[in-house]
């Protein structure tokens, strides 16, 4: 019975709008589906990270340092307001998403978000779970709550990590499915221009938000 009430909560939390599902859809929109799938897969990886170090307790290490906690979240934010900067660029400029023109030329990984193929987006997924430390909290707080009594805490938890990534692979696939259908429309340019605004302003206002935002 809690490993249900744990997937419908993972639903759940799949379902809200931030960081890992701007990055994903941002990708699917300029270079195709796979490169989606990859920024997914790169998502997940860092998830399933977080969800590890919550059970055999090394996110607590981070919880509990004020300096690493904020350290890791002025990179976290630099780096998505560089992504989001960067989709204002590109917006402005016009240019094919597809090309690769802007997303690979000279940015080093933060720009990997955009490029074509798998290990820019994978890398930018990753990077961008683990330099948020409000991820490393909620996998604190959020997995213990489903841990029955008498279970063995480590294996668990490392277990409900597991389902975690599974109900959220399972969902961004579907967002990325659906947005793949409308491409066509999405391609249009202006409809395009005004997406790459509309993402490099959330990319951005998550940054803020991670920088201001206390525990």
């Amino acid at each position: 019975m809690y490993l249900l009430a744990f997937v419908g909560a993972c639903v759940l939390v799949a379902m809200v709008p931030g960081v890992s599902t701007a990055i994903i859809l941002r990708q699917t929109l300029r270079a195709g589906r796979g490169s989606g799938l990859a920024a997914t897969l790169g998502n997940e990886t860092g998830i399933l990270l977080w969800g590890l170090s919550a059970a055999f307790g090394l996110s607590a290490l981070l919880v509990a340092s004020q300096l690493a906690y904020d350290v890791m979240r002025v990179v976290g934010a630099v780096v998505l307001v560089v992504m989001g900067a960067q989709a204002l660029w590109q917006a402005r400029k016009g240019a094919p998403a597809a090309s690769g023109s802007a997303g690979g030329s000279a940015g080093g990984e933060a720009e990997g978000a955009v490029v074509p193929g798998w290990r820019g987006p994978y890398l930018a997924g990753v990077g961008t779970c683990l330099a948020n430390p409000k991820a490393a909290v909620f996998a604190m707080s959020f997995l213990p709550q489903f841990v029955p009594q008498g279970q063995n805490v480590p294996v668990t938890l490392a277990t409900l990590a597991v389902v975690w990534v599974l109900v959220d692979l399972v969902w961004y696939a579907l967002l990325i499915w659906a947005v793949a259908k409308a491409k066509a429309w999405l391609d249009r340019p202006a409809v395009r221009r005004r997406l790459e605004q509309i993402s490099g302003v959330v990319l951005i206002g998550l940054g803020v938000r991670l920088v201001v935002d206390s525990r």
